[in-house]
C-alpha cells in the first residue's frame, strides 16, 4: 500500500516515513501543496496524510482539488487546527478523518489500517430503491448513478449495514470515523443533510431520526 504524505515540517515527515515503512507501507513526501497534486496525480497513493498549512496550496484546497475528481482515495488530515469548525471545514472538503497534531503514531496507524480495511470489502447494499456497490464504489437511485463523497458513501454503508437498529451518534462516530470525538457529535448532522439532499429523502425517508439518540434505517 502507498501513502502519500503531505507535511512542510521536516521533523514531522521524516518520522512519518520511517515510522510507516517500517510497517512495511511505501510512502512518498511532498512538502507543498503543489507537489503534493503532482505526487498524487503520477503515483496514485492509496491513501493520503495530508497537512493543512503547508506552502503554495493549502491542505483544503488540495483536497478539494482531488474529490472532484476521486471520492475513494483516503484522506487523513493531519493538522494543528484544532477547533470545531476547522475539523467540520476539513471532513466537508471530502476528508475521511481528521487527526490533531500532537498525535499518537500508534492510534494515527490504526486508523490507517481501519481506512484501508474499509476498501477491501466486497459487498452490495440495498436500502430501497438505493443500491451501494462497497467494491465499485458506485451508489444508485433508480438505476441513476448518485455521487457521493468518501465520508457521504461510508456513513450511509454504515447505516444500510445496520438496516432496523438505532444507530446512536456516538456508535456513528466510533464506527464510521473510526475514532472518538472528543467535541460534539453534532458534526454528523452536516453529513446527514448531504446525504438526504442527494437523495430527496425527507425526515420520513430511508434513514429517520431518533431524537436525543441518532438514527435508524428502515424500508
Amino acid at each position: 500500500m502507498k501513502i502519500l504524505i503531505v507535511e512542510d515540517e521536516i521533523g514531522i515527515y521524516t518520522f512519518l516515513k520511517e515510522g510507516l515503512e517500517d510497517e512495511g507501507y511505501d510512502t512518498l513526501v511532498a512538502s507543498d501543496g503543489a507537489t503534493a497534486l503532482k505526487g498524487y496525480q503520477e503515483w496514485q497513493p492509496d491513501l493520503i496524510l495530508l497537512d493543512w498549512m503547508i506552502p503554495v496550496i493549502d491542505g483544503i484546497d488540495v483536497c478539494n482539488r482531488i474529490r472532484e475528481k476521486d471520492t475513494t482515495t483516503p484522506i487523513i488530515f493531519l493538522t494543528a487546527r484544532d477547533t470545531v469548525e476547522d475539523t467540520i471545514k476539513g471532513l466537508r472538503a471530502g476528508a475521511n478523518d481528521y487527526v490533531k497534531k500532537p498525535f499518537s503514531f500508534e492510534e494515527l496507524l490504526e486508523r490507517i489500517k481501519i481506512h484501508f480495511r474499509n476498501r477491501q470489502q466486497d459487498e452490495i447494499l440495498h436500502l430501497g430503491n438505493i443500491e451501494q456497490n462497497l467494491t465499485t464504489y458506485e451508489v444508485k437511485q433508480n438505476g441513476k448513478e448518485v455521487k457521493l463523497t468518501t465520508r457521504e458513501f461510508d456513513l450511509l454503508a454504515y447505516f444500510i449495514q445496520h438496516k432496523g437498529q438505532i444507530c446512536s451518534r456516538e456508535d456513528i462516530i466510533k464506527n464510521v470515523w473510526g475514532i472518538d470525538f472528543q467535541y460534539d457529535t453534532g458534526v454528523i448532522d452536516v453529513f446527514m443533510n448531504a446525504l438526504r439532499k442527494k437523495f430527496d429523502m425527507k425526515q420520513n425517508g430511508y434513514i429517520k431520526t431518533v431524537r436525543g439518540v441518532g438514527f435508524i434505517a428502515s424500508e
